[in-house]
């Protein structure tokens, strides 16, 4: 278990940093081929999801007493925030609608459910 929490707080970390890029992409910096259109509300979801990560993986790596229920909130928040983004490409497909949003909001999605589900197990089987 000390195993796996320790791998959900280095991933917590790597989705922290991938939030905080996709922040500054929202926020209109050009990272070489990378671009994406400005848009003010995903900064703000980026950034919170950037923060719920970094809580959780402080939690994980600490080996603080509630970290299996901060990872549980933690990758729960994200996975609302990457949700609310792929609600907001489906409703409007022609302004936001790209080829790398898709790509990751759907990668990001899968992963956050995939650690959401390790530790909702570890949690289950500590009781």
């Amino acid at each position: 278990m000390d195993a796996l929490r320790k791998a959900l707080g280095g991933l917590s970390l790597f989705y922290a940093l991938i939030f905080s890029l996709a922040a500054l992409l929202h926020a209109g910096l050009v990272f070489g081929a990378l671009r994406q259109p400005v848009i003010v509300p995903a900064v703000v979801v980026e950034i919170l999801c950037a923060a719920a990560m970094l809580a959780g993986a402080f939690g994980a790596l600490a080996g603080r007493r509630w970290a299996w229920d901060g990872l549980i909130y933690t990758h729960t928040a994200a996975l609302a925030g990457v949700l609310m983004g792929i609600l907001a490409v489906a409703l409007r497909p022609a302004e936001l609608g790209n080829p790398l949003l898709t790509w990751y909001h759907g990668t990001i999605a899968a992963a956050l459910a995939a650690g959401l589900s390790a530790a909702f197990y570890v949690s289950r089987a500590r009781r």
